[in-house]
Parts: C-alpha cells; sequence; structure tokens
C-alpha cells in the first residue's frame, strides 16, 4: 500500500485498503457460517448460539497468540485428515474418468452465474496476492530467494487444485448416482460414507471447521491489516488500531452470519460473489506495479506474465459487470 500511496496518492491507497476490507469482511460471513454450520448441524441445534461463541473465542486469539499457534497445528490436522479421507474415497468410490474428462469441458449450467463468480472470487484472491508481499517483508526473504518463492507458490496451487479436484470428483461419483443435491453440510459430509460409514458427516464436520476457523482467522487478519495501514495507522498486529480493525472484520462476519442466517448456503455463495466488485481496481493497481520496471527492477513482469495478467484482468472486469447486471439490472 506504500506503493499505491507514493505512486497514485493516499486515496488510492485507502481505496485499496478499503477494498481489501470488504473483500475480506464478505468473505468473513462465509467463514463464520462455515465454523458455525459444523456444530449446528453435528449436535442438530440453532447456529446463531455457535457463531457467536466462535466469534468470541476467534476475538480472544488476538490476545493470545501462543494458543492460537496451538490451535492451528490441530486445525490443521483436522483439515488434512478430510484431504486424505477424500483421496482415499476417491479411489474407494472408482470414479469414471471418462466422465471426469467430459467434466473439463466447460458449461454453465442455468441460473449459476453466481455461483461461478463466487468461485472465481473464492479461488482467483487478489486480497491474499496482495497480502503477499507483506509476508515477504515479514519473512525477511531476499531477493535472492526469489526462485524458491516462486517454486514455494506454484506447488502450493498445485497442491491445492489436486485437492479441489479430488474433493469434487469423489463427491460427484457418490453423490450425483444417488440424488443427492447439496443443499446442506451434512449432505456433502455423505460423500465420505464409502470410506467412514456413520462416522463420515463427524469426519467432515472436522475438517469444515478446522477450514471455516483457520481461514476466519487469517481473513481478518489481512483485511484489518492491510486496512489499517491504508489509513496510515501502521502494520504492527499488537497496535491497537490494528487489532481493532481485525476485530471489525471478525464482527461483521458474525453480524452478517446472524442476520443471514437461515440461507448459510445462498449468503456464502452471495457474499463471495459481491467480492469481485472491488478486485478489479486492486488488481488493476497490482498489475500496474508489477510491469513497473523502475520498481521491479529485474522482477519485473515478463511478455508471458503481462499477457496473463491482462487476460485475468479482463476476466475480472467481466465477471463484475456480470454480476451487476444479474443482481441490479434482472434481479436474479
Amino acid at each position: 500500500l506504500k506503493t499505491f500511496r507514493d505512486k497514485w496518492g493516499k486515496w488510492a491507497a485507502i481505496l485499496a485498503g478499503f477494498g481489501i476490507f470488504f473483500v475480506c469482511a464478505a468473505f468473513q460471513a462465509g467463514n463464520t457460517i462455515g465454523a458455525g454450520l459444523a456444530f449446528a448441524e453435528s449436535f442438530n441445534s440453532p447456529p446463531i448460539p455457535w457463531i457467536i461463541t466462535i466469534t468470541v473465542l476467534a476475538a480472544s486469539l488476538l490476545f493470545f497468540k501462543s494458543f492460537y499457534k496451538i490451535l492451528e497445528k490441530v486445525m490443521m490436522v483436522m483439515v488434512g485428515l478430510m484431504m486424505v479421507s477424500f483421496i482415499f474415497t476417491l479411489v474407494v468410490a472408482q470414479p469414471d474418468f471418462s466422465q471426469v474428462l467430459i467434466g473439463l469441458i466447460p458449461t454453465i449450467p442455468p441460473q449459476s452465474v453466481i455461483l461461478i463468480i463466487a468461485l472465481v472470487a473464492s479461488s482467483f484472491s487478489i486480497a491474499g496476492a496482495f497480502y503477499q508481499s507483506y509476508l515477504v517483508q515479514e519473512r525477511g526473504w531476499k531477493r535472492e530467494e526469489s526462485a524458491d518463492v516462486k517454486r514455494e507458490s506454484f506447488t502450493g496451487i498445485i497442491v491445492l487444485g489436486i485437492i479441489s479436484a479430488t474433493i469434487l470428483i469423489s463427491s460427484g461419483a457418490i453423490l450425483h448416482p444417488q440424488g443427492v443435491t447439496v443443499v446442506a453440510a451434512t449432505d456433502m459430509g455423505r460423500a465420505l460414507e464409502p470410506l467412514y460409514g456413520n462416522w463420515a458427516t463427524t469426519i467432515f464436520m472436522l475438517g469444515l471447521f478446522g477450514a471455516s476457523f483457520s481461514s476466519l482467522i487469517g481473513n481478518a487478519t489481512i483485511g484489518g491489516t492491510l486496512f489499517a495501514d491504508a489509513l496510515s495507522l501502521g502494520r504492527d498486529l499488537s497496535s491497537k488500531p490494528v487489532r481493532l480493525l481485525i476485530l471489525s472484520v471478525i464482527f461483521v462476519g458474525a453480524v452478517v452470519a446472524i442476520t443471514f442466517g437461515r440461507l448459510p448456503l445462498e449468503l456464502i455463495v452471495f457474499a463471495q460473489g459481491i467480492t469481485i466488485f472491488a478486485v478489479p481496481f486492486i488488481g488493476f493497481g497490482l498489475l500496474l506495479i508489477a510491469n513497473n520496471k523502475s520498481i521491479m527492477g529485474d522482477l519485473v513482469n515478463k511478455t508471458p506474465a503481462k499477457i496473463a495478467g491482462v487476460i485475468g484482468l479482463i476476466v475480472l472486469i467481466l465477471l463484475a459487470g456480470s454480476n451487476f447486471y444479474n443482481l441490479f439490472l434482472t434481479g436474479n
């Protein structure tokens, strides 16, 4: 954001910071609902008490960092268990890979535009990319380590892609033949039944909580820290302004989740979909900086990266326009 401020003025930095804050706050509703549903559907109880409890726990972790590190490891184990479970389920399910290949052909099912936009907004994370510059500074990476950093990033992207594909394929192979329509988290848990039987939903809920709660903390940290920096309030996590803005992201997510908690899945899709309005401006700024040799030096984008960046930006703009049309002009 300092580069935004130096190059285009303080209002560009504030707008970018607020855009990231908005994106994180919108995603926070989905994270909060996901963590709450893991308990609410497991115990067949109302989600609001769980949402409040999880929000209080998340807020308290700002003041007990060592506790969060322990909890983070536990959550990683839970998420890892769910991921490994889906991989083994894929082996047990023995899907028809000819149908999997057919599924690689892009199609847009009826009434699914907002779902596609939400998926792109989740996967094409501009806020996450923006925050990488802060992580580089915090970790003290040097210029000569850039190749290792790129390799690490690509490895992470590939691994996440494989995991996502595994979940989609195994779920499709098991749920689709049964005619199961996923309208609740417990429906998704049924995809693990070939491996865990009656324990399938419990295992899935543990993974859902781990993924949602860890994202809840990380998402709030990104939104609060970057907005505070945009307002020239600092970026130190121990400072009061930064903590207050992080807390605000957490509480915004809780308020939205409680207000619209009766339609959790629809809300998650809608909340993630509307973030597409904020990201084109942020993406445009990142692209200009990455293409600027005076700023990036020999790490400036090469031609293939420039082309990919422009294509990505065009996709974001088109999706934002499509979402605006569907939400405000057609009423869908």
